[in-house]
């Protein structure tokens, strides 16, 4: 029987064997950084547990930085879907709130390589650029969200754009010094949602609290 074009469409979309040992290795440097860190941590340990040979490995990465920056990017994406959800209700507050949380469960599933992305950004260009780009996605969405409540679309200290981009960074760096230090990441992320609102001028939704 002839294949129709949803089977075929079905099957190309499966993932090959590739994309499952590529997905095993970026798994297993994931779990790695939260049992071995990133110092002790090397190709040889990654390809003991994957189970493939190091030339397998390369073939897929140049380096163990170039697995962590694909790892990064990995995390970056999921972190930006879940923000631009977030912004899915419209309401300012509840928005933002949302936003606070999903970043909170965030560095709470992925803690490991998001720090080591805080940390290798400045010496490692593709894991900074991986890292900026989210910083700048997640700045834009919240500065249009700070548009609706009325701060100016306008240059300058007070504008939108400087104001989210003061907050995003507030906010990378408290979840970073939380997920390092152990201190409460709902304790951390009820204190930038507090913050947030008040730089606003937003009321918090009592149903939500």
């Amino acid at each position: 029987m002839p294949e129709t074009g949803t089977t075929r469409g079905r099957r190309r979309a499966a993932p090959t064997k590739g994309d499952q040992r590529e997905q095993a290795i970026l798994d297993t440097t994931e779990m790695q950084l939260d049992t071995l860190g990133f110092d002790r941590m090397t190709i040889e340990t990654i390809t003991n547990a994957v189970g493939i040979t190091r030339g397998a490995f390369y073939f897929y990465f140049a380096s163990k930085n170039a697995v962590l920056a694909a790892l990064v990017a990995r995390t970056v994406v999921t972190l930006r879907t879940e923000i631009e959800a977030a912004d899915a209700s419209g309401e300012p507050a509840l928005a933002l709130r949302r936003s606070i949380d999903q970043t909170r469960d965030m560095w709470r599933d992925h803690g490991d390589v998001m720090r080591a992305a805080v940390e290798l950004a400045p010496t490692v260009a593709a894991i900074g650029e991986s890292w900026h780009s989210a910083v700048t996605a997640i700045r834009d969405i919240t500065q249009a969200i700070a548009e609706r409540t009325g701060l100016p679309d306008v240059d300058g200290p007070t504008g939108a754009r400087a104001v989210t981009t003061a907050l995003v960074w507030m906010t990378e760096r408290a979840f970073y010094q939380a997920s390092k230090t152990g201190v409460s990441l709902d304790d951390t992320a009820a204190t930038l949602t507090h913050l947030w609102l008040n730089a606003l001028d937003l009321t918090p939704d009592p149903c939500s609290l």
